[in-house]
């Protein structure tokens, strides 16, 4: 089974050596995942937009057109961005057992003493 972060998308970007043996291989490959490592980099940004663009292909035919279009060269690691959770978010979470969204939605409407009251609630001591 081809592994994404180490084969597939090195594939794509430097190596040019195909990846997708198997048909194992081939339902692995996640699309999304795919496009978000080429969407980090200036050159390969429009191309991952162009393969979203028809979400109803078959993943080999998605690698394929990534493998031939993108040009091969040493890009350097971009560290993948992710959403900073505030201690509020966590408390809120908690206290009601929402789900993030729902959580998001609840600390616009709160006020900064009413999530104080919940983390003094929520207190397990130390």
């Amino acid at each position: 089974m081809a592994d994404l972060f180490k084969e597939i998308i090195p594939s794509i970007l430097q190596t040019k050596e195909y990846a997708l043996l198997t048909e194992q291989d081939e339902k692995s490959y996640s699309a999304f995942m795919v496009n978000r490592a080429l969407s980090y980099h200036r050159d390969t940004v429009l191309w991952a937009n162009e393969v979203n663009r028809y979400p109803n292909l078959d993943n080999k035919l998605k690698y394929d057109f990534l493998l031939n279009i993108v040009r091969a060269q040493k890009r350097p690691y971009s560290k993948w961005h992710k959403k900073a959770q505030s201690s509020d978010l966590s408390v809120v979470k908690e206290y009601y057992g929402y789900s993030d969204a729902k959580a998001e939605e609840a600390l616009k409407i709160l006020s900064p003493s009413q999530i104080t009251a919940m983390e003094k609630q929520l207190y397990k001591g130390d």
